[in-house]
């Protein structure tokens, strides 16, 4: 299960998501072990960059939960992923973070946005 028994539990679990979910990192994510005690068993791993407002990042949290819960100093696993709406000031802000309509994509509404013909 692990490398290293002797090494502290936060080491072996940041070790053990470099090694087994790749994934995280290759698609811009990161992962960081916030808390690891051994005492009562509580591992609090939080999840960003590219993890931030992914679709996947809840199939990513349920592996990582299933397989640190097979480790017997291991009984309960907070994994936090932060909704990328709280850096953009929330589902209220009337407009994106560059000052654009989040209307029809972000691209701006139609109707109210058209050019006309004579725009190049």
């Amino acid at each position: 299960m692990t490398d290293d028994e002797d090494a502290p539990l936060k080491e072996r679990v940041e070790r053990w998501l470099a090694r087994e979910m790749p994934i995280i990192k290759m698609h811009g994510g990161t992962s960081a072990v916030r808390e690891a005690n051994p005492e009562t068993g509580e591992v609090i791993i939080e999840l960003g960059g590219g993890c931030s407002g992914c679709d996947v990042a809840d199939i990513t949290s349920g592996n990582i939960e299933a397989e640190l819960l097979r480790w017997p100093e291991i009984s309960d696993i907070t994994i936090r992923v932060p909704d990328p709406r709280d850096s953009l000031g929330g589902p209220d802000q009337a407009e994106s973070i560059m000052g654009i309509d989040r209307t029809e994509g972000g691209r701006g509404d139609w109707g109210s946005s058209n050019p006309g013909k004579d725009h190049l």
